[in-house]
């Protein structure tokens, strides 16, 4: 399980350190474009597991087609090195705008790496609808 925040700065050649805490026991990782401007880190195992989840879905409805796609066709797997660092793609982080500074977060069973501001900016937005945002939580389980 990955939790927490950390503050990080993108190295030379898109090199990112990631937290000891998170890279403990992996050595396969795979990263993809991720939702709300971020890109989404998977241990290889984590992955596969999610993909097969959507998988599962009916490949007929175009949008579980289209999420698949979204998902797969730009991932790309990746390994950490001796010091701890994974090197990001270029397209990705071009996609999620990473500047020198990042948000590396614990997402339960993925790792988010966001450019500060923007994660920020995200962040500022739904704080202050945590409450109702909650409830709804309950609504869909309701459906």
């Amino acid at each position: 399980m990955f939790i927490g925040k950390y503050y990080h700065k993108l190295e030379s050649n898109r090199r990112l350190s990631l937290p000891k805490s998170f890279r403990d026991g992996h050595s396969a990782w795979v990263i993809t474009r991720g939702l709300d401007g971020s890109l989404f880190l998977y241990t290889a195992e984590d992955f596969e597991t999610e993909i097969a989840n959507f998988e599962a879905r009916t490949f007929t409805k175009k949008t579980n087609r289209d999420f698949i796609r979204l998902m797969t066709n730009e991932a790309q797997m990746l390994q950490v090195d001796r010091s701890g660092r994974v090197q990001l793609p270029e397209y990705l982080a071009n996609l999620a705008g990473l500047n020198k500074e990042v948000v590396v977060v614990g997402s339960l069973k993925r790792i988010e790496i966001w450019d500060q501001q923007r994660y920020h900016a995200y962040v500022d937005t739904i704080e202050s609808q945590a409450e109702e945002i909650a409830e709804r939580l309950e609504e869909d389980k309701d459906e």
